[in-house]
């Protein structure tokens, strides 16, 4: 179904070229638009270009949008060229044709008539018949001309290719001119260029005449299945029978390992896969893991420090700050300040946060640095926002996360700091290690000069990172670096069982006596058909006793299911926040949102220097009625910034009362709450549950069944990532 009818005004506009705007419906074949002819109607939608006042054909569907009523969403357009001299000297004098006045539009028509578009893209000559028409214009009216039409042809193509609009116009601006010549000689290279999977490139084979064996569709194939092992399992490399495995299921297909072997032999070729004896990588992870490397080696063989007065500025230290250093964490400080690269590593309660201070303030005063030239010299970082907050507020220096601090674009995906416009501090701390991938953290090596200290910080017992690699365990494991591992726990007391669970979880040493309830731990029993309704009951408890959501929060393995953190955040919306006159509120789907919600940021976003992970509030809502925007925005506070969101944008947050352990990693809270059953068995191995565990601060209630706990304390068997780093740093000294 269609509409016909002009375009009158834009009311907003991406880079992506996202449009939303106003358009004046002449002709239809909807049946529910036939009382708006000669009306305006709002639209939305992926678009080249558009000129207002142009003639346009839309196809799409009718909507109904929850807060701006009635939309027209457009799949597929195609622009009109005018007929009428008045169209035509309205479209020649548009913005488009630049210098272009209506004078000379309107001689361009008397000389050429109502068919002068058409002579224009005929021939070029036929412009110089127009009088005073320049060699110069000819040129500029003719090319604009002729791009404007090629990217609406070129638009049109790709839709009825199979595109979606905001990929066809991706895939325009890649191409432009060339765009169709690139799709029909091999589209399958749109897997480099652009963020568009295989299966989706794919089912547009029969259109382009491609055979489900055609050598593009198969090599194609191999590599992203390569690609998509790598990401969805985090292990660096594979064998040759995993890869054929993965493309067969891909592509449907049997084929043979000789086969796909040969084809990842013209892969190593392209410098898209590297082979290391019988192990196949992607060749970009391969070279993250030797830059890792050859950086660590580097940094080893450099003369260490020598601090004269480093003893004598500790014990100076300890008595200012009225401290006193236990004998792991002394060796932890004077290592770090001595060596080029260490690790730090231990639990909950193992004092790594006193540690990380007392670095700081001796490296100042061994330096004399005041306060201004430490901040100039020293970076503290972290994968996340709520980690760096945390090191900031013990060291009282500013801290920042990795991408924050290399100045991450999202445009290119790109760090504007990197080999050839490094950093120049002279030491790096680096918290949550074990949350870092192999490939952010040879970013973070790119970006650093020769002349850094380095010192890693985690617990290497916590869940690895989301993308490749096991860094924080493959470094320990390596026995290359000077590693501390704390093993006192240091703020124990008998009022302190937290840390004493997590330390005797991580050395299987879990007995009976964590049923017990203690001054900061919890275990209620329940079944986990009744763990939402113990649940809220505990909450209204709490919520009773002055808690909120800002210093409790509930943790869960999954998403899915009655017990999962999609349903648990809708059943504690209203107990944490319940619905009352003074906040507004808005519905989306089947989701409400309302002022003072808690929020959760699920994707990096630098520019508004929110990243995922970030746990904001609601502070405001304000209807299409009170914004200048004419949108429903939703205002979401987090701890550096408030950033604005509009109902589009809402894909980026989710409700924050439940989060998964996963997004919890890198951050503490007052109290948690985590419940575990056996409908999570898939998720329940040691390191989800010690890492959960670990976040919480002054208290911990875990609710659900005893034999999910246990269960899930001893098993170990949860999947052991393949890496390269260990073995290649083991290898540079028996060389």
């Amino acid at each position: 179904m269609y509409v016909k009818g002009i375009y009158t005004k834009q009311i907003f506009k991406t880079d992506k070229g996202y449009i939303v705007g106003l358009f004046k419906i002449k002709e239809t074949d909807h049946e529910e638009l036939k009382d708006y002819i000669n009306k305006t109607i709002t639209f939305t939608g992926y678009f080249a270009s558009l000129i207002e006042d142009d003639t346009y054909v839309l196809k799409g569907e009718l909507i109904e949008h929850p807060k701006y009523g009635l939309q027209y969403s457009v799949s597929e357009y195609e622009r009109l060229l005018p007929e009428d001299k008045d169209g035509i000297v309205a479209f020649l004098s548009s913005d488009l044709f630049k210098g272009i006045g209506e004078s000379l539009a309107k001689s361009i028509v008397d000389t050429l008539g109502n068919n002068a578009l058409d002579l224009i893209l005929e021939s070029k000559e036929n412009l110089l018949l127009v009088p005073k028409m320049t060699i110069k214009k000819a040129d500029t009216i003719y090319d604009t001309l002729n791009k404007y039409e090629e990217s609406h042809k070129t638009v049109i193509y790709l839709s009825e290719l199979g595109f979606n609009m905001k990929d066809s116009l991706s895939i325009y601006n890649l191409y432009k001119g060339d765009t169709i010549y690139k799709i029909e000689y091999n589209v399958y290279n749109l897997l480099d260029e652009l963020d568009i999977s295989f299966p989706k490139i794919d089912i547009l084979r029969h259109k382009l005449d491609i055979e489900d064996d055609d050598e593009r569709r198969i090599k194609a194939g191999i590599y992203y299945s390569l690609k998509n092992l790598t990401y969805k399992t985090g292990n660096t490399y594979f064998t040759l029978e995993e890869i054929v495995i993965e493309a067969s299921n891909l592509l449907h297909i049997n084929i043979y390992s000789e086969d796909v072997a040969l084809y990842l032999d013209e892969l190593r070729y392209l410098n898209k896969v590297k082979l290391d004896e019988d192990k196949y990588f992607l060749k970009e992870i391969y070279d993250d893991e030797i830059y890792v490397k050859d950086k660590i080696k580097y940094l080893l063989s450099k003369e260490q420090n020598n601090y004269k007065k480093l003893d004598k500025y500790l014990v100076e230290l300890e008595e200012e700050n009225k401290i006193e250093y236990n004998v792991e964490q002394v060796t932890a400080i004077k290592k770090s300040l001595e060596n080029n690269i260490t690790i730090i590593t231990g639990g909950p309660g193992t004092g790594k946060t006193t540690i990380i201070k007392g670095i700081v303030d001796l490296y100042s005063k061994l330096n004399k640095y005041n306060f201004e030239e430490t901040t100039k010299h020293l970076a503290l970082l972290s994968p996340t926002g709520r980690a760096s907050k945390k090191m900031s507020e013990s060291t009282s220096y500013p801290s920042s996360t990795i991408h924050r601090f290399l100045k991450w674009s999202k445009d290119d995906n790109k760090f504007m700091v990197n080999e050839n416009n490094p950093d120049f501090s002279e030491l790096i701390i680096i918290d949550e290690v074990s949350m870092i991938d192999i490939e952010l953290f040879s970013s973070l090596l790119k970006g650093l000069t020769q002349n850094i200290k380095i010192i890693l910080v985690g617990d290497y017992n916590q869940l690895p990172s989301v993308g490749p690699g096991n860094l924080l365990k493959d470094l320990i494991d390596s026995e290359v670096i000077d590693t501390i591992s704390l093993e006192m726990i240091y703020r124990q007391s008998e009022d302190s069982y937290i840390p004493i669970l997590a330390h005797d979880i991580k050395n299987n040493e879990v007995t009976e006596e964590f049923l017990e309830t203690k001054d900061d731990y919890t275990f209620l029993k329940c079944s986990k058909e009744s763990i939402i309704k113990n649940l809220k009951n505990l909450s209204l408890k709490l919520v009773e006793k002055g808690y909120d959501y800002k210093n409790v929060q509930i943790l869960a393995p999954m998403y899915a299911g009655i017990n999962g953190i999609d349903n648990l955040n809708k059943e504690l919306q209203d107990i944490y926040n319940p619905k009352d006159v003074t906040k507004k509120e808005i519905k989306i789907g089947d989701i409400i949102y309302r002022e003072n919600d808690k929020i959760l940021q699920l994707v990096n976003n630098p520019d508004e220097n929110v990243f995922n992970g970030d746990i904001g509030t609601i502070i405001k809502i304000l209807n299409e009625n009170e914004s200048e925007s004419k949108k429903t925005e939703i205002y979401v506070q987090y701890d550096y910034t408030c950033v604005k969101y509009l109902p589009k944008d809402l894909v980026k947050i989710k409700h924050g009362f439940a989060i998964s352990i996963h997004k919890s990693q890198g951050s503490e809270f007052d109290l948690v709450i985590m419940p575990i059953c056996m409908s999570y068995h898939r998720m329940l191995y040691k390191k989800l549950i010690y890492t959960g565990i670990t976040r919480a601060k002054k208290k911990l209630i875990l609710i659900g069944e005893t034999n999910a706990f246990l269960m899930s304390i001893n098993n170990q068997n949860e999947i052991i990532r393949r890496t390269n780093l260990k073995n290649i740093l083991v290898s540079m000294y028996n060389k």
